[in-house]
């Protein structure tokens, strides 16, 4: 595992620059590509990330952002034509997951949580609790919450200050990133992350011969990130200038 822009050598970029025609670059958009914001309505990536990636679309066998945000979302924050758009998670290439959409609203609606900190996405929900002071209660609070999904047949999980509401589905960002992958005949991968659920698409490259992972950290992620990438970056600045060496 390497450390910061610099670090990177040559061989590492290799997995991927050696034959762009044969890799994919998958990327999360919060704290990889956008930085993470107060507000997650005020998040966008810098006008250079999305100059570097109308680059990468020319010369890679594809270009995907795969959030947890609804892929429309990420379309229009994006805003580069030819990358592909994948949100919720994945759950949007999961045809199964479409009949959970009204009950993912009704738990939203019925939560005992300010409205200002939830964020509904379609196929999940977002329980934000980075505004609050003291933050164990607020997880306190969100434990309960979270027992009530579970018993609703929801899956709940905690990523960076959130807690997040999702259909039982089995689908999440790995199997989009195989799926992705399959249907491009590519043989190459570069997955970046920053939370919890970036580590299916983390481990959905793990048998490839030719893979970079790349773990975009602060100090609120989740530290097992690194237990899975070959490249550990600090920043979304540093993946920026990272995005240029591609």
């Amino acid at each position: 595992m390497l450390r910061g822009v610099a670090a990177t050598s040559d061989a590492l970029l290799e997995h991927v620059t050696a034959a762009p025609g044969e890799a994919g670059l998958f990327l999360d958009f919060d704290g990889v590509l956008a930085p993470i914001v107060e507000r997650p309505e005020d998040a966008y990536p810098p006008s250079a990330t999305r100059t570097e990636l109308a680059r990468l679309v020319e010369s890679y066998g594809l270009v995907a952002v795969v959030s947890g945000r609804a892929g429309s979302d990420v379309k229009e924050r994006v805003g580069v034509p030819g990358v592909v758009y994948v949100g919720s998670h994945g759950l949007e290439l999961d045809r199964q997951a479409d009949r959970w959409r009204q009950q993912i609203v009704d738990f939203s609606s019925a939560a005992a949580w300010p409205a200002a900190e939830i964020e509904l996405k379609g196929l999940s929900v977002a329980f934000h609790f980075r505004h609050r002071e003291d933050e164990s209660a607020a997880v306190l609070e969100l434990e309960a919450l979270a027992e009530r999904a579970r018993d609703d047949g929801l899956v709940a999980r905690f990523g960076r200050k959130v807690l997040e509401v999702l259909p039982p589905v089995g689908s999440n960002k790995g199997t989009a990133v195989r799926s992705l992958m399959e249907g491009a005949g590519l043989s190459r991968a570069l997955v970046a992350g920053d939370d919890t659920t970036d580590l299916d698409a983390f481990r959905a490259v793990e048998e490839l011969e030719h893979k970079l992972r790349v773990a975009v950290l602060s100090d609120e992620s989740p530290t097992i990130l690194r237990e899975h990438a070959e490249l550990v970056l600090s920043s979304t600045a540093e993946f920026l200038e990272f995005l240029k060496r591609l």
